[in-house]
């Protein structure tokens, strides 16, 4: 019965999982990639007010803000802090899909797979600025919905998405009014916190239903390069009537919600 105590010894993927997600390296390392994050949404307000109210200013965007970084005193060691962290919270991200340690439901799990998604990405993107590279999410965005629409079925599938992300920037607007980020700490932040998650989850929500929107443009225009992510629908809240103004409202939405990342850097639920 040898090959019965090797099986018995020899840890399942779930458990592994677990323990992973468990660990000390990864718990820090997911608290570093929550404070990256809010560094990065600090730096995207930054670009997006310079949007709003003068001519240029640059991607407001994930690629903007690692820009900014890659130009700044020290911002090669930073870059590298921020990949070390994304992809420390990626893997966290892992782990909670695989053992729903923080909920079983299919819903969670879910969840779990498209933050592992977009931190994955994002990291790849830190990834590039820090090894010299450079790269625009717009123009990612753009490709991406391309190759998607050259595709039988692919309109249906990039209008599937953009349903998607509407839904998902919903979702924000409502976690924000509603305080349910709460559920994401494992106490209170205090209240300055609070009001920082609120404002930030309803802002990137509305940044979210713009970005859904134009991947819609894009299926029924048969445009891809409508689908211009983030940076594109911050312009396009630029062009609206009163877009400045509005513009401006989101964005400090936007440093509100890096705000509260700080907070959640200490207080997640990891």
């Amino acid at each position: 019965m040898l090959w019965e105590a090797d099986a018995v010894k020899t840890p399942d993927f779930k458990t592994a999982a677990h323990e992973a997600g468990n660990s000390t390296i990864v718990e820090r390392g997911a608290r570093l990639g929550y404070a990256v994050s809010g560094l990065l949404h600090l730096l995207i307000a930054y670009i997006a007010l310079k949007v709003a109210w003068t001519s240029g200013g640059g991607s407001a965007d994930q690629s903007g803000a690692l820009a900014t970084l890659a130009g700044s005193t020290g911002g090669s060691f930073v870059l590298w802090v921020t990949v070390v962290g994304l992809v420390l919270l990626a893997v966290w991200q892992l782990t909670e899909a695989i053992t729903g340690a923080h909920g079983a439901e299919a819903a969670d799990r879910a969840k779990a797979v498209g933050k592992l998604v977009v931190y994955a990405a994002l990291a790849w993107t830190a990834l590039k600025f820090a090894t010299g590279s450079s790269t625009s999410s717009s123009g990612q965005t753009a490709d991406f919905t391309a190759s998607l629409m050259s595709h039988a079925g692919g309109r249906l599938l990039v209008g599937a998405i953009g349903l998607g992300v509407v839904a998902v920037g919903a979702y924000h607007v409502y976690k924000g009014w509603k305080k349910k980020f709460l559920e994401d700490l494992v106490e209170h932040p205090g209240n300055w916190a609070v009001q920082a998650g609120r404002a930030g989850y309803v802002a990137k929500g509305v940044a979210l239903v713009v970005v859904g929107f134009l991947f819609l443009v894009a299926a029924v225009r048969q445009t891809p390069s409508e689908a211009t992510g983030l940076d594109g629908a911050l312009h396009t809240l630029r062009e609206a009537p009163a877009g400045p103004i509005l513009l401006t409202l989101v964005a400090i939405g936007l440093a509100a919600f890096g705000v509260y990342c700080g907070a959640r850097a200490r207080y997640a639920r990891v």
